[in-house]
């Protein structure tokens, strides 16, 4: 098999004004460091197999792994949460999620990731939102041992964090990457996709 076909991608059939927004971001791609498309599908993808219906996005960027991930909240009826620090990048996200607007609750925050996550923390004690199914950690990578110390108290037991730039971004996220492996409540795994995956699933 020749290498191009194994990097072929047989992804979502997005109708022609999605289509239009995704190839606009996609050639911004290294200015937002979004996701590339194979890593989008899988993003899209493990939503859909995992029947997630509560899913915590930090990092919204200019929202395209938010496309993908309100794609696939369409088809499970679940809702979407986003959180992203710089006001101007979260304006484009919520422009481009406009067309996902009568078929997902979405609800973006703007602020430190780590704030945000305390306040999300706060409401799912005091029984005022349910906890995540899904969370996908695509932020400041030296943070992401914080952001997994809010996510693993707000994300339900059979949950998945899915952590973007792994391998790409090898050296800042090691930390992360020890701690998840030494935690004998999750079950991980490094995917060679893209900049690098590492999906958790939580255990107990």
């Amino acid at each position: 098999m020749d290498i191009c076909d194994v990097k072929r991608v047989n992804s979502v059939c997005f109708d022609e004004e999605v289509e239009k927004i995704l190839s606009s971001l996609e050639k911004t791609r290294c200015e937002f460091w979004n996701l590339d498309r194979p890593s989008a599908n899988f993003l899209n993808m493990l939503i859909k197999i995992n029947n997630s219906k509560n899913v915590l996005e930090i990092g919204t960027s200019n929202g395209y792994s938010g496309i993908w991930i309100l794609e696939a909240l369409k088809e499970t009826k679940g809702k979407f949460t986003t959180i992203e620090f710089w006001e101007k990048r979260q304006r484009v996200a919520r422009k481009n999620f406009e067309i996902y607007k009568k078929d997902v609750f979405m609800e973006p925050k703007i602020g430190s990731a780590i704030v945000v996550l305390q306040d999300l923390e706060n409401e799912i004690r005091s029984s005022k939102r349910e906890k995540y199914d899904f969370i996908f950690i695509d932020a400041n990578k030296k943070e992401y041992v914080d952001y997994f110390e809010y996510a693993d108290k707000i994300l339900k037991i059979g949950g998945i964090i899915l952590a973007d730039n792994i391998l790409t971004h090898y050296e800042k996220t090691l930390p992360y990457i020890n701690l998840l492996f030494e935690n004998k409540n999750y079950q991980s795994q490094i995917l060679d996709i893209g900049a690098g995956m590492m999906i958790s699933r939580k255990l107990k």
